[in-house]
């Protein structure tokens, strides 16, 4: 006797809900910003995603600081829309102080108040800002200090230290404020070559431990070897992005091209 097989209807497959795709921490889309007559942003949108660093590039003068600045509104943008951690930058209701505490930003010079040690520099924000009490403050400024490499400068003045000491104990004052968001504006331009690579490791072990980056700089072989994504800007505008291995190993745009080319010679 032979038996039919009884073919059985195969189970539709339970893929489940879509996967929820996390808006980015930083979101500016549209952003012109004005200084009077001069057009120094063209209509940018950057996004960057949690925990990615991202790297701008690009010639003097095209607009990267400028954007940086908008990011935490020390510029206002005169049009467009900027959304940071949730919180939109540009609602008059918006309490920009406030917001400003999760956004940790490096300058080109390190704005330490010279009549402050190391230590006392980190915690002014800490006890002025967030209201801790000095020994709270003490504590999270040393346990920054030693992130940066400083614990033993704690009590050093800043013309006792070296410049790339100098930048270092500020981004020690940054990160004790827990940032969601890290902006560096050529945060090693200012200092000695040799004095570049203390600056960089530091950045380079916030990058590992997670923190969100975004940052403007002349240093093109800590983008390829960090940046996750590297954005290339030229008169105000974004020419080419993408991963670093796409933008410095083939790039699409010959204005990317040319500005590489220039870096080479």
């Amino acid at each position: 006797m032979i038996r039919r097989r009884t073919r059985v209807a195969a189970e539709p497959v339970m893929t489940g809900p879509a996967p929820i795709v996390a808006a980015p921490i930083v979101a500016a889309s549209g952003i012109h910003k004005h200084f009077g007559a001069l057009h120094v942003l063209k209509g940018v949108d950057l996004a960057v995603a949690e925990r990615e660093l991202v790297f701008v590039i690009g010639p003097s003068g095209s607009g990267k600081s400028t954007l940086l600045r908008c990011c935490n509104r020390l510029e206002t943008p005169s049009s467009g829309r900027i959304i940071v951690d949730g919180i939109d930058l540009l609602d008059r209701h918006t309490d920009i102080n406030a917001v400003r505490r999760r956004i940790g930003m490096v300058f080109q010079q390190f704005n330490l108040y010279p009549h402050m040690t190391a230590r006392g520099n980190v915690t002014l924000a800490l006890r002025k800002v967030l209201g801790k009490g000095r020994a709270e403050a003490d504590e999270i400024a040393d346990a920054a200090l030693a992130r940066v490499g400083l614990a033993e400068k704690a009590n050093a003045y800043p013309l006792e230290l070296s410049g790339g000491q100098q930048q270092r104990v500020a981004i020690a004052r940054a990160i004790a404020l827990e940032p969601r968001v890290m902006l560096f504006d050529e945060p090693t331009s200012a200092l000695d070559p040799e004095l570049v690579g203390g600056v960089l490791a530091v950045m380079r072990s916030l990058r590992e431990a997670g923190m969100t980056m975004v940052v403007v700089s002349h240093e093109m072989g800590f983008a390829r070897a960090a940046a996750d994504r590297v954005v290339f800007m030229d008169h105000g505008l974004v020419v080419e992005e993408g991963p670093p291995a796409q933008i410095f190993g083939a790039p699409e745009q010959e204005r990317t091209r040319a500005f590489l080319r220039q870096l080479d010679h």
